[in-house]
């Protein structure tokens, strides 16, 4: 069989178009899924509207060659978390269960290198209908809390929409409005969000207790349903009122249990409590039920605001707020200050001098301090006084002066913090003065300037402060656009000067300040130093992978690229060929002396010297590779996507044909191209059928075309397509044949639906009729289906074909009509003929009828044919001549017979120009269906010499 199929491939002509096909891409956008509706608005932008939840699908259908690539970005919303930054590269766009935040501009931009990029876009416009809010407000009265008749009540109903949502107010079930009630007065405010519209009650009447409706809708745009909320209103109705348990600022010591009660005074509907926490969440272990919050062993970190919120939609919520303050102390610090007045940065006898302490501490303003000397409460006099909130220090901050500095008055001074009463341990620092104390230095320690380490190591910044006492060392970096330490802070805090860095990377090169810190130490002005960090890393190359193609015989010059790399230098380069080592080229003098690149020229390429070529290129961190495929490999064809109507499909055999084009990527770059092994395998088989297609000299751009025969109905197939030189074979290039049914309009050509494809080739369900046909074929079959009626296959036999069917069982009902529509044709002709096939079995069959709609003024169907009643279990060929006078589509109308026992079907149609056929083709002999009882009989005489030939070979 597969001598036979090489047969009938070498039987059709190849041909080659001597033209530049080369063409730059264009696009158009297509939209399929669950679209409610794609309209123009009034600037003639292309919207489509979908409903919130559903399936969005785009589809941008492209021509041009080669073959453009296509990505989907978006404007306005987000298609995804990061949509814009992830962009689609894919000519279909799919979005599962939409969202309106994903609302927005799409744009298809598809480029192939020729020419500029078309681009097209479409807006999405995501439709949807929150659950509406309704809350109730009273003008401000001396009355609080309840509502009287004398006052006035404002319900407010507030719903999120798109597009804007239709209000309905109702006092039970009467729609009401201002023209029928002077009481009522329904408006929409301004400044607000999302749509709103506000009931207002004057002068509250007793008929107002009532329960009120807030309708919305959207007028069922995408099937959106309306939705709606009842409030009832009565004389008792009053907005929410709380008290607290407890005073509004709570001081706790840490490990307590902690209750707090928000209790309601007032409020109907009964309101909501709900308690929060700022910031954050409440604590692990909190426990919020009710107006009731326990937190169990309460800690520091749980201080904050706890907030106690009551809503019952009328009026203002409610809130009162718990500011929880957990006792507690950390990082005692203390400061010595010289005498600011005589500007000194030393401690000297005869001058002013201050020692100030703090602690940061919950709650700050409860601190006490107390000073030490030598172990003994100092003692107050005119010369040392205690001080506490000096404006120049931090809040809460005590010091101690000393006046007129004594030689007496040096020692070991003790500030101590606590908490009186309080079971929090108390903090305390100490600072002895003396001769010996002296302001801070800073330095780099020599050879420590500049550090340098690899990526992925470790490094250790380092300075050296000296002084007494000797203060923290802050680290930040001088570069403006790494402002950040490594750590994320700007900011970092060492007790020994040493910065200590995990894993550097490339970015943590560049200069780093360290600096003393001017607390735990002396108050002056920061000394600082700078030490360089630099961080080595391999080098970067380009390319890093290249397809080097070159005629047999031509040489080739071969170049690996430093891109980056610390050092930025090659301190050598190793080449290899097929893993091989190969020696050193010659170095050029002025390569040698800022080596950047490393290269490798070949003098010719041979068969021999085709292959893998690395070039392995060092700095003395690392090294990286460029690699080199060095062929004269024929590079892969280019499919032609944009043949018109590339599918012929045969009238009774149930096969087709496929006109295959391509171009040849860059054909002078290598030897010509001899010929084309051609491999094409159905789909779900393994075996293929090869052929070589012989060329003469092919041109860049030069459309080749070759045509595919005996392919069948419906099924698809892959095409493999390996250009051969001198050199040998070239690259492949694949592409899957899919079959679809042509949509034209009807010429002299044959033009055959075999409704093989889901698209009908554009029939559509007429809107009017009372059911629909069906496509189904053998395999697609329901097997509980009525016997004795309808047909078991297609016009060819094959269990794959399909056709097109009327179901009549229940619930149809006697003179039920299904009718289906053909696409609108021109009519350029005086004469048509409607040729196809029709199968009437079983004893309810009621009547098949063709109908011609005639669009030239107006839509009028006139009958052209009909047939009824049981015509046996086979298929039967019908020809029916019309002569449309204008634009005119063709309907085959199926009515229900007296039982179920009626199913009728109809394939292969085909319209064509010219009369009918003057003899009908008996049925009988064509077409005859299993178990039907008659017998086809075949002759010779009717095959032709080549089949013969053929049947010859495979005996």
């Amino acid at each position: 069989m597969e001598v036979t199929c090489l047969l009938l491939l070498a039987l059709i002509p190849f041909h080659c178009r001597g033209q530049g096909v080369y063409a730059p891409a264009q696009a158009q956008i297509v939209h399929a899924g669950q679209a409610c509706v794609v309209k123009e608005d009034n600037i003639s932008e292309r919207v489509y509207t979908i409903r919130e939840g559903d399936t969005l699908m785009l589809q941008c259908l492209v021509t041009g060659h080669p073959r453009p690539q296509v990505r989907w970005t978006k404007t306005a919303g987000s298609a995804s978390d990061k949509f814009q930054e992830t962009s689609v590269f894919n000519e279909t766009l799919r979005i599962e269960r939409i969202a309106r935040t994903q609302g927005g501009r799409y744009y298809c931009k598809a480029e192939n290198g020729v020419g500029v990029p078309a681009i097209k876009s479409i807006r999405v416009d995501v439709q949807y209908l929150d659950e509406p809010m309704l809350t109730v407000h009273q003008t401000v009265s001396d009355v609080r809390g309840n509502f009287y008749q004398e006052k006035t009540v404002f319900l407010r109903c507030t719903v999120n929409s798109n597009p804007p949502a239709r209000f309905i107010w109702k006092r039970g079930s009467d729609t009401l409005s201002h023209s029928q009630d002077n009481g009522v007065d329904i408006y929409e405010p301004l400044y607000t969000q999302g749509e709103t519209k506000v009931l207002k009650l004057k002068n509250l009447r007793p008929q107002d207790y009532a329960s009120y409706t807030c309708q919305v809708s959207v007028r069922n745009v995408c099937g959106i349903p309306d939705k709606a909320i009842t409030f009832r209103l009565t004389n008792t109705t009053a907005p929410p009122a709380l008290k607290l348990s407890v005073n509004e600022t709570l001081v706790v010591n840490p490990g307590e249990n902690v209750t707090v009660q928000c209790l309601l005074t007032g409020g109907d509907p009964l309101p909501q409590l709900q308690w929060s926490h700022g910031p954050g969440p409440l604590p692990l272990g909190a426990l919020a039920q009710g107006g009731t919050l326990s937190i169990p062993s309460v800690q520091a970190q749980d201080s904050g605001y706890y907030n106690c919120t009551a809503t019952n939609n009328v009026g203002n919520p409610a809130k009162k707020t718990v500011n929880l303050l957990v006792r507690s102390m950390k990082n005692a610090t203390f400061q010595i200050t010289p005498d600011v007045i005589k500007e000194s940065e030393n401690i000297q006898l005869g001058q002013d001098l201050k020692l100030s302490c703090h602690v940061d501490a919950v709650p700050q303003e409860k601190v006490t301090y107390q000073w030490f000397k030598n172990g003994k409460p100092a003692r107050m006099s005119k010369r040392l006084l205690v001080t506490r909130n000096d404006p120049e220090l931090p809040a809460v901050t005590s010091s101690l002066e000393l006046i007129d500095l004594h030689f007496s008055d040096y020692g070991t001074y003790l500030c101590m913090a606590s908490f009186p009463g309080a079971p929090v341990p108390d903090l305390s620092v100490e600072v002895n003065i003396s001769s010996e104390t002296v302001p801070p230095t800073i330095s780099v320690p020599k050879g420590r300037a500049v550090v340098t380490v690899r990526e992925g190591s470790p490094a250790e910044l380092q300075c050296e402060v000296r002084g007494k006492p000797r203060p923290p060392v802050l680290w930040s970096r001088v570069d403006k656009e790494a402002a950040l330490l490594p750590s994320g802070l700007p900011l970092e805090e060492t007790p020994d000067g040493k910065l200590r860095l995990e894993r550097v990377s490339r970015d943590m090169s560049g200069t780093y300040r360290c600096q003393t810190a001017r607390y735990n130490g002396f108050n002056v002005r920061p000394r600082e130093a700078q030490v360089q960090l630099n961080v080595q890393f391999p080098p970067e190359v380009e390319p890093s992978s290249q397809d080097v193609r070159q005629a047999l015989g031509r040489p080739v010059l071969l170049r690996c690229s430093l891109l980056r790399g610390s050092p930025q230098r090659i301190a050598s380069a190793v080449w290899r060929f097929k893993g091989q080592l190969l020696p050193p080229p010659p170095v050029v003098p002025a390569a040698a002396e800022a080596p950047d690149h490393a290269e490798l020229r070949l003098d010719a390429v041979t068969r021999d010297s085709s292959g893998s070529y690395e070039c392995s290129v060092s700095n003395d961190v690392g090294s990286a590779a460029c690699l080199f495929q060095v062929s004269a490999k024929a590079y892969s064809p280019e499919f032609y996507f944009d043949t018109p109507n590339p599918t012929r499909s045969h009238k009774l055999s149930k096969n087709y044909s496929y006109v295959l084009q391509w171009t040849q990527r860059e054909p002078d770059a290598v030897d010509p191209v001899l010929n084309y092994r051609l491999s094409i395998r159905q789909l779900n088989q393994h075996n293929a059928v090869v052929k070589a297609i012989p060329v003469r000299r092919v041109e860049k751009g030069q459309l080749l075309e070759y045509i595919l025969t005996d392919l069948r109905v419906p099924h698809s197939y892959e095409v493999r397509l390996t250009p051969y030189t001198t050199f040998g074979a070239g690259d492949m290039a694949s592409r899957i044949i899919h079959y679809t049914e042509p949509i034209n309009s009807p010429n002299l050509s044959d033009n055959t639906c075999h409704f093989e494809d889901e698209k009908i080739c554009g029939y559509t369900q007429d809107l009017t009729d009372n059911f629909d046909w069906t496509r189904q074929n053998a395999l697609t079959q329901n097997p509980k289906r009525s016997p004795n009626t309808g047909p078991p296959t297609d016009i060819s036999g094959t269990p794959e074909g399909y056709y097109m069917f009327i179901e009549t069982s229940r619930p149809r009902e006697l003179g039920d009509r299904a009718r289906l529509v053909s696409p609108l044709y021109n009519a350029s002709a005086k004469f048509y003929c409607v040729s196809f096939f029709y199968h009437m079995y079983g004893k309810h069959i009621g009547s098949l009828n063709l109908l011609v709609r005639s669009r030239n003024k107006g839509a009028l169907d006139t009958h052209a044919w009909s047939l009824s009643g049981n015509k046996g279990n086979v298929w039967q060929q019908a020809h029916v001549p019309i002569s449309p006078s204008g634009p005119f589509q063709i309907i085959f109308e199926g009515v229900r017979g007296p039982g179920y026992l009626g199913d009728i079907a109809i394939d292969d149609v085909t319209l064509k120009k010219g009369e009918c056929p003057r003899k009908q083709t008996d049925p009988n002999k064509v077409v005859v269906m299993p178990g039907s009882g008659v017998s086809c009989q075949s002759s010779p005489q009717l095959w032709g010499p080549m089949a013969i030939f053929l049947l010859a070979l495979q005996r």
